[in-house]
């Protein structure tokens, strides 16, 4: 039994014709738009992966600075 994708099924439910032309192995003919959608897609992954790191530099700096408050108030007190 053939496996089926999560990509073929959207092709499916998008288009039924373009779904059969890709069965057939007929190649597409808008590859500059593919391109441009593979390149998009690219671009999307880089800003995702950025802001995630971002968020974890940002927890981070905000701990130490808990940290610091803590062993600050603590010699204060002392």
């Amino acid at each position: 039994m053939r496996k089926i994708r999560a990509s073929e099924i959207g092709t499916f439910l998008y288009c039924e014709r373009a779904w059969w032309y890709q069965q057939q192995g007929t190649p597409s003919e808008n590859f500059t738009e593919l391109a441009e959608g593979s390149r998009l897609h690219q671009e999307h992954g880089r800003v995702v992966f950025l802001s995630g790191l971002l968020r974890t530099l940002a927890c981070a700096a905000l701990l130490a600075a808990v940290i610091l408050l803590v062993a600050y108030l603590t010699q204060q007190i002392l």
